[in-house]
């Protein structure tokens, strides 16, 4: 469900009290220039990952992502909005940019930069009902398109799945666009 019709608290659920999930609160790539994660606590992350969410406002229409439930149980949150709204991405980020003229400020191309899926409920397709919803989420939004920047499994690292996995856009629709990387893809469905 969009995140402005879940609730605060099954937003902090997903994200937890510890662990780099907690740490991080979807912020890479919305930290405004000068901003850096070591300068900038994590309760005001969290702080900030409830105003792009709008939890408790369904009429507001505005949100930046969405959350998974699993038996009435909050279990997931995936990142998904205008790739224009992460100015980290726009700004720093190689990947989504090599060997493609891309505008980087289309509104129209939306993003999925993040997954959360809670311990005690991985390996059981939350991420891969997340994408599918993203997709769906972004084209009733009007997006003319979609990407994500997954990351290969082979040689990877824990932290780095927060991403996504190709086999997770796949099962999605997304089609391979580039490999700016051994270990990153940029996957696309074009509407």
């Amino acid at each position: 469900m969009p995140a402005n019709e879940a609730s605060p608290d099954d937003l902090r659920t997903v994200f937890g009290t510890r662990g780099t999930t907690y740490r991080c609160q979807c912020q890479r790539y919305k930290l405004a220039p000068r901003e850096y994660f070591a300068g900038f606590p994590t309760e005001d992350r969290a702080h900030r990952l409830q105003e792009q969410a709008d939890c408790d406002n369904p009429r507001s229409g505005r949100t930046s992502g969405l959350v998974a439930y699993l038996d009435g149980e909050p279990v997931g949150w995936c990142a998904v909005e205008p790739r224009s709204a992460y100015g980290g991405l726009v700004r720093h980020a190689r990947v989504p940019w090599v060997g493609r003229e891309e505008d980087k400020a289309d509104d129209s191309v939306w993003a999925v930069t993040c997954f959360v899926t809670r311990t005690g409920f991985r390996k059981r397709g939350v991420s891969r009902a997340l994408a599918r919803a993203a997709v769906d989420f972004a084209r009733s939004r009007g997006a003319r398109a979609i990407e994500g920047y997954p990351i290969t499994t082979k040689n990877v690292i824990l932290e780095e799945l927060h991403v996504g996995t190709e086999g997770v856009f796949r099962a999605a629709g997304f089609t391979e666009v580039s490999r700016p990387t051994l270990r990153r893809i940029v996957m696309r469905i074009d509407f």
